[in-house]
């Protein structure tokens, strides 16, 4: 394929934005060479500038779930739109997408919109620490909460000592109350709330981490997480951002029978657009400003554009739940994935939840961040480029999860698996 176009357009935006793009996860670096630059999508398609067409596995890092420019969402924010595209102030359509949430999601009972999944995990955190009156938060390696500073870190030199900084610009102080464990790790979680039960203000997961791949967790730790928190005052965050409405129409929660205290939700809550949201118990919810002292606000919270979107979907996924269907695809792509591996001669595994996935290139079943750190991700990055090379658009990362949406069909995932095999054929034969 050629992309002289996007390289092009990717030159000029290194002159204007820092690396070229306006976040890290589009610039290729894991996998090497330039990032393409895309001009429309529909379905489960993309189509970048140069004119090459792309079956997605992205989705937007997970919110197309109905696949790209659906005609009830499209149609929603245009008809949006039409009405103005900000007020900063009230609409009746916040009430309407925070009703479908709390409809849907077991655990919330009210909600809060905010801007981002950034947004949301870090009010979340705040509302904690409010509510509680302490200071540490529990979170574990390889999952990944937004930007946040207090959540940007590393552990620290062993399971009961707090984070240090992995960015500058996040200074000890932020990082201090932070403690970092190791996922799926009963144990450790255990072991810490001896030593700080006192001081967690709250423990924050992804039930299924998207961000070191797809890895799943065990039902013992997540169980863990839930009487750990009740057993010491603690408050119990899932951070459902990539999980919420994406592996059942209540989350990740619903799926594995798990009540937190708070949930914060991403960008499918708003169809794609840029939103998030995090709601829970309605007496820890209560401490938000103005009903109680935590400070909180956004200008553009509860877009009337992004809310319009984003009930239009959630409409779709409860009315027409796509679930049982994007089970089976996921099911047939993963065995495909599988079977054109194994034929190719190369150690892998592979983690699925719903449509949620990673082919690991690591014979190992990856639980945690040292067995993710294993992964041989220069074979997966000629992995990437195959199948570039054959239409097929993958997360630009061994670390990052792929999605199946419900516009693909079952000849999109054969003619995925068929690519997959050509290319896993040929890094087979070459050793590479």
């Amino acid at each position: 394929m050629q992309h002289t176009k996007s390289h092009a357009i990717f030159q000029k935006a290194r002159q204007m934005m820092p690396g070229g793009v306006n976040s890290p996860a589009r610039a290729f670096g894991a996998v090497g060479g330039e990032p393409i630059v895309f001009q429309q999508a529909e379905g489960a398609w993309l189509q970048d500038v140069d004119g090459n067409r792309y079956l997605d596995y992205v989705g937007s890092w997970g919110p197309m779930i109905l696949g790209h420019a659906h005609p009830a969402v499209t149609e929603a924010v245009i008809a949006a739109a039409r009405l103005g595209t900000s007020f900063g102030a009230p609409t009746e359509s916040e009430n309407e997408l925070a009703g479908l949430i709390i409809d849907l999601v077991p655990s919330v009972e009210q909600v809060r919109l905010v801007n981002s999944g950034t947004e949301a995990t870090m009010s979340a955190i705040r509302l904690a620490r409010g509510y509680t009156g302490r200071d540490v938060i529990v979170k574990f390696s390889g999952n990944y909460h937004g930007h946040v500073d207090s959540l940007l870190v590393a552990a620290g030199s062993a399971a009961a000592t707090l984070a240090v900084p992995n960015s500058p610009g996040v200074t000890e102080g932020t990082s201090r109350d932070t403690l970092v464990l190791a996922y799926n790790d009963t144990d450790g979680l255990r072991e810490a709330f001896v030593a700080y039960g006192d001081r967690i203000a709250a423990v924050i997961l992804e039930p299924v981490v998207g961000n070191m791949g797809c890895v799943v967790t065990n039902e013992a730790f997540l169980q863990a997480t839930r009487t750990l928190t009740r057993e010491h005052g603690a408050i119990l965050i899932l951070d459902e951002v990539m999980t919420g409405f994406r592996v059942g129409v209540g989350g990740a929660q619903q799926r594995f029978g798990i009540t937190p205290d708070l949930t914060t939700l991403g960008k499918i809550v708003g169809g794609g657009l840029p939103i998030g949201a995090y709601g829970g118990r309605t007496d820890i919810m209560q401490q938000v400003l103005p009903a109680g002292k935590v400070f909180q606000a956004g200008t553009l919270s509860g877009n009337p554009v992004a809310t319009a979107a984003g009930a239009a979907t959630l409409r779709i996924l409860r009315d027409h739940p796509p679930y049982e269907r994007l089970e089976h695809l996921g099911a047939r792509l993963e065995t495909g994935l599988h079977q054109a591996a194994d034929a190719a001669g190369i150690e892998h595994s592979i983690a699925r939840v719903g449509s949620m996935m990673t082919l690991f290139f690591n014979p190992l079943v990856v639980t945690d961040w040292s067995v993710a750190a294993a992964c041989d991700t220069a074979r997966f990055g000629r992995f990437f480029w195959g199948l570039i090379d054959r239409g097929v658009y993958l997360p630009c990362s061994q670390y990052e999860a792929m999605f199946v949406s419900a516009a693909h069909t079952e000849s999109d995932i054969d003619r995925t698996v068929q690519a997959a095999a050509e290319v896993l054929q040929s890094l087979g034969e070459s050793g590479s």
